[in-house]
């Protein structure tokens, strides 16, 4: 994560924000509830960093359509701008992981994170 960390301090954004910003940016506007889950991160976490996300302009939340209660979160303009300017590296340094790790290895760690995930919920 030391490359991954670098870039992202340079953009201004947290791990954690960087992982909600690219759920956003692939699977498109969703629930908070959603997007905690396919970033793993706990709810009341999500909410401090939805609001970070809102200060920075890098997200915009608004009523869900049917139910005023909900919320939908969408990344912004500006968030995708930082998605397309980083993640060419980002997706460099994984594959470069992968190639080190070799095919097998690399699907046991993401089979062992998968599995350390599901424990957790």
């Amino acid at each position: 994560m030391g490359p991954i960390r670098t870039l992202l301090v340079d953009a201004g954004v947290t791990e954690q924000q960087w992982r909600v910003l690219r759920v956003l940016n692939e699977e498109g506007p969703q629930e908070p509830t959603h997007i905690a889950e396919r970033a793993c991160l706990l709810l009341p976490s999500l909410t401090r960093i939805l609001q970070n996300l809102e200060q920075k302009d890098l997200i915009v939340r608004r009523s869900h359509p049917v139910d005023r209660r909900r919320q939908i979160v969408e990344i912004s303009k500006k968030g995708v701008e930082i998605i397309r300017a980083n993640l060419a590296v980002s997706v460099a340094q994984a594959e470069r992981i992968r190639t080190q790790l070799g095919p097998e290895k690399h699907e046991l760690l993401l089979d062992l994170l998968s599995e350390l995930k599901d424990l957790e919920t």
